[in-house]
């Protein structure tokens, strides 16, 4: 089934949409949970969790163009809410890292103003990677959004530790300054 069909059950408010979504999207979410809260258990949790989110949030937003991206968002805010509230200190470290990467590049969103500005930020950094490589995009992505480690990207990627390690940091430059042509001050 397609994400379309899918969606149009969520709207029509058939609970096939729940066993439709984790039938095609279940294991990579889980995949994305259990590598923020590093416990099987708890990402199914997680997961669980997001088709529950889901369903409450389609509608009013109808994702037909994007539901994995729409869920994967979701998982990875539950996963990560579930770090902070546990206290797990390691994993939570991890993100904290990751959080300090890009501080370097991204605005603070500790005002109202920030938050409108979220979709829009959003759109910048979109149209920043249109700009990069398909191998600069993989390496952005499993990074930021997967949470890879270096070690993971260079083994998948078959690429020297050294050589994600410069991508990083020289996307993590270039990003800072196409925010900052798009008026975003970081």
């Amino acid at each position: 089934m397609n994400d379309q069909e899918i969606v149009e059950l969520y709207l029509s408010r058939n609970e096939d949409a729940i066993n439709q979504t984790a039938q095609k999207y279940g294991p990579r979410l889980r995949n994305i949970a259990n590598r923020i809260v590093n416990n099987e258990e708890t990402a199914k949790e997680c997961e669980n969790d997001t088709y529950l989110e889901a369903w409450n949030l389609i509608p009013p937003h109808e994702p037909r163009d994007y539901l994995f991206a729409f869920v994967g968002r979701i998982v990875r805010h539950v996963a990560l809410n579930v770090c902070k509230r546990e206290g797990r200190q390691k994993r939570f470290a991890l993100y904290c890292e990751l959080t300090e990467e890009m501080q370097e590049c991204l605005p603070a969103d500790n005002d109202t103003e920030a938050e409108v500005e979220a979709g829009y930020l959003s759109g910048l950094i979109n149209s920043f990677l249109e700009t990069c490589s398909d191998e600069q995009q993989d390496i952005f992505v499993r990074r930021y959004w997967y949470f890879h480690s270096v070690s993971e990207i260079a083994e998948a990627l078959d690429i020297s530790q050294s050589k994600v390690k410069t991508t990083l940091f020289r996307l993590r430059g270039e990003l800072k300054k196409h925010l900052e042509k798009g008026g975003i001050e970081v």
